[in-house]
């Protein structure tokens, strides 16, 4: 079970990992495994829309039961699917990295995402985060 206190353990420590790598300003939204926001985090001077980036990031994930790395990959190999998957969750769905699966022994128990700096970046600071609460990140396969 992903508690308010595991999440904003993996905010607070992907915050920090952002900062030690002077990444630029992030957004950071952890969801619970039914897609309800656990924390928003919301650094000064992001752009305005960074934090619904960073909600459907990990919306995405968990409405496709796959780290939105993966879905960056089939928006490549099945735009179509993709467009039509974006379509059903509203738009809150980014095929890019930064929306990264929760697992606890293998259970999804909820997704973070992470919007402000590269992509990738973005990524590793979701997964520093997840790891820390004692979770296993899954951000999809490379």
């Amino acid at each position: 079970m992903l508690t308010l206190a595991k999440a904003r353990k993996i905010a607070d420590t992907a915050l920090r990992h952002a900062r030690a790598k002077n990444f630029k300003p992030l957004s950071i939204v952890v969801l619970d495994a039914r897609a309800q926001r656990k924390v928003v985090l919301t650094e000064d001077n992001t752009s305005i829309k960074r934090a619904e980036v960073a909600y459907s990031k990990a919306n995405g994930a968990l409405a496709m039961g796959a780290g939105s790395r993966a879905l960056g990959k089939m928006a490549g190999e099945r735009p179509a699917f993709i467009q039509a998957a974006m379509h059903i969750a509203d738009g809150a769905l980014v095929p890019v990295p930064g929306g990264v699966l929760i697992r606890n022994k293998g259970v999804v128990v909820g997704a973070v995402g992470i919007s402000g700096d590269t992509s990738d970046n973005d990524e590793a600071a979701a997964i520093v985060g997840i790891e820390a609460a004692g979770f296993t990140a899954d951000p999809g396969a490379a």
